[in-house]
């Protein structure tokens, strides 16, 4: 056996240093990155509670008119319908990131469910008025300004529906929307409010057809 082929010569030992110091200095670099990438994020860390809170402050800054004319609209539209002194709060909240409204209804000093208020009732008139409202804001170039309410009125006293009708006939004239609604509540009810009242009656040919009633 020749153990002079066995011993790396002293250039190959040299290459070999310089690669092994190559490849330190790389690491120590990634690590000198590294450390600097992790020092950032426990900053990140430390002011993001603080900087959630201030988000918050300035969305509810930022939308506090607009909410605050919400109230005021569908405050309006319960008393008037309902004839009952209930109010309607609007609490905006951060939650995932995302600006979320949550309504509200206060009777006589108490919170009451929207969903079951005055037998469902204010949630009908919540759910039209917010409806009315958020069309109200699109682009009427890029939106045409036409309402579907279907039912609607479903949960409304029979003597409350003209009322409802009024004031949605009055909104839609004011911003000038054409509103179709639906409804099983006899049609001497809608007289005062609609421009034209259509009836579906049965009929043995076809099933069905329209009948004009104003």
């Amino acid at each position: 056996m020749n153990f002079a082929e066995e011993i790396p010569s002293l250039e190959s030992l040299e290459r070999r240093a310089d690669r092994i110091t190559a490849k330190a200095v790389s690491r120590i670099d990634d690590w000198i990155v590294t450390r600097g990438e992790i020092q950032k994020a426990d900053q990140f860390l430390q002011i993001a509670p603080d900087a959630e809170k201030k988000m918050e402050e300035l969305t509810t800054a930022l939308f506090g008119e607009l909410l605050s004319e919400l109230e005021t609209n569908l405050t309006h539209a319960i008393r008037e319908i309902l004839g009952q002194d209930r109010e309607v709060k609007a609490v905006a909240s951060i939650r995932d990131k995302k600006l979320q409204v949550d309504f509200q209804i206060l009777n006589q000093g108490g919170e009451e469910d929207i969903m079951v208020g005055q037998g469902g009732s204010v949630c009908n008139i919540l759910s039209v008025g917010l409806r009315l409202i958020a069309l109200s804001r699109l682009n009427p170039e890029a939106h045409r300004p036409f309402l579907v309410l279907d039912e609607q009125d479903c949960w409304l006293r029979p003597d409350l529906v003209p009322r409802f009708m009024e004031l949605i006939s009055t909104i839609a004239e004011r911003l000038n929307f054409q509103v179709l609604v639906i409804s099983h509540h006899p049609l001497d009810l809608f007289e005062g409010s609609a421009e034209s009242i259509l009836a579906l009656e049965p009929n043995r040919d076809s099933g069905v057809k329209i009948v004009k009633v104003k």
